[in-house]
């Protein structure tokens, strides 16, 4: 296993990735405000950054890793006023379907799941900790975050305070001494939910709860924070002021930014007609699609989403999944061997595992990973057509095949087929019996009665093939 180096946004730098604690790796992403279905975009950090934490399971290392969700939030309050519900009940929906569509795309279950509405205790106790530290002020219900306050403001998006200023996504309030200050609480307004507090009635800011979680499913500081980059400023600078202003210590060793994904070359957006929800793209797609779709560039680099583009990663993915159907019934089809394995598969299976892991082990690259494994596509394929290949040589293929397959979080294997029933597989079986003793036309009956029973059989190098009409 090499020593895996990672883009640090702090730095602006490739670094050695050496964890806090030796083996063990904290690890939190951001998660999503559960007022509607995820789109794309919130699709591409949730399955980059699984990428990355599956192959840190893969090199050893215990991954602690926390995934947030925002269950209150202006979004989820208007959506329940326009359903005439409450916003637990607009929350609690959309987390359900998060969970439909994360499962769909492969995306492992986070360590732990932390609500806001759970935490509330520990969010006002962090505000608190910050008023009294003098980093934060009170007016009238509200509490904000003196920004200038914090020495390094601006560290983590790299961009001088007068732009940081002048910049999109500041909140404008008469209540706020500076334009940079931002909410830690919001006093209440009629007909929302709201807590008891030592400023009034009220809600959390978006950022404070991220501080709040992350410090308390991991510590002070993280190994690894990550998320989107338009996340970069201001949620992110934010979490960096107030969790250090609060605990003195770095918020995260690592911070690891996804690029933007965009549709047809522009930014999604509701108003431009192109935004596309996960559940959407998958009914005509598929799920492993998405999925593909998304690691298969770098996850730096941003990635233009056209259906020519998504069509071309079907392909690609079926293309895989071809492979290892065929491994799969060659495996099925080899006799019991202890045969060695030959010189020259122990040489292409293990250069696929070695540029694989040089790939994944230089900034988690994925796009070079799968490169690796199309090259281990294109041995395998030359392999099946020699007809030469022993059982123990197949096996090994496809345990290289799985094994880093499954580190990218796609699972080629035909798990989800459906059972092909005993009364079709008989008749294959006599069928195949019947050509060996060149009784060809009981052969054909035999193809017909599977046909009728809603089969198809072909006869390939590997074996013999049914599959469903």
């Amino acid at each position: 296993m090499q020593n895996i180096k990672a883009y640090n946004t702090l730095s602006r730098k490739l670094e050695d990735f050496t964890p806090l604690n030796g083996k063990k790796v904290n690890m939190y992403v951001c998660g999503p405000t559960v007022y509607n279905l995820i789109h794309l975009g919130n699709a591409r950090p949730l399955c980059v950054f699984d990428c990355i934490r599956r192959y840190l399971i893969h090199a050893g290392y215990d991954v602690n890793y926390i995934t947030n969700f925002t269950d209150v939030d202006d979004k989820i309050i208007r959506k329940a006023n326009e359903e005439n519900v409450k916003a637990s009940e607009i929350s609690e929906k959309y987390i359900v379907e998060f969970f439909k569509d994360s499962d769909g795309l492969g995306v492992m279950r986070s360590s732990v799941y932390p609500k806001v509405t759970e935490n509330m205790d520990a969010i006002i106790a962090l505000v608190a900790k910050l008023v009294d530290k003098g980093f934060a002020y009170e007016n009238e219900g509200d509490v904000y975050f003196s920004a200038l306050k914090f020495d390094g403001y601006g560290k983590l998006s790299h961009m001088p305070i007068d732009d940081l200023s002048s910049g999109a996504r500041v909140d404008v309030s008469e209540k706020k001494r500076e334009p940079l200050d931002f909410a830690l609480w919001k006093a209440a307004k009629p007909g929302e939910p709201s807590w008891d507090s030592p400023w009034g009635k009220g809600r959390p800011g978006w950022h404070i709860e991220c501080s709040t979680m992350s410090e308390k499913y991991a510590g002070d500081t993280l190994d690894i924070h990550g998320g989107g980059q338009d996340l970069m400023f201001p949620h992110h600078e934010n979490e960096v002021a107030q969790s250090e202003a609060a605990t003195g210590k770095p918020l995260a060793k690592y911070w690891l930014h996804n690029g933007f994904l965009n549709i047809d070359n522009t930014k999604m957006s509701k108003s431009l007609g192109n935004f596309f929800t996960v559940r959407d793209v998958a009914e005509k797609y598929g799920y492993d699609a998405i999925r593909f779709f998304l690691i298969s560039a770098h996850y730096r680099n941003p990635v233009n989403y056209t259906d020519k583009l998504i069509e071309s990663a079907k392909a690609s993915l079926e293309r895989m999944k071809t492979c290892r159907e065929a491994l799969e019934m060659a495996v099925a089809n080899a006799a019991s061997s202890s045969e060695k394995i030959s010189e020259e598969v122990e040489n292409f299976t293990a250069k696929a595992k070695q540029d694989f892991d040089s790939a994944m082990a230089f900034d988690f690259n994925t796009a070079d990973a799968i490169a690796s494994i199309f090259e281990l596509v294109t041995s395998v394929n030359i392999l099946l057509t020699k007809q030469t290949a022993n059982k123990n040589e197949l096996l090994k293929c496809a345990a290289v095949f799985d094994e880093l397959t499954g580190i990218l979080g796609l699972d080629l294997r035909d798990n989800g087929s459906e059972k092909i029933p005993k009364e079709v597989t008989d008749l294959a079986e006599a069928r195949t019996a019947a050509k060996k003793e060149k009784n060809f036309s009981l052969a054909d009956e035999l193809r017909e009665k599977i046909k009728i029973l809603g089969y198809n059989i072909e006869d390939t190098r590997q074996g013999v093939k049914i599959t469903k009409i």
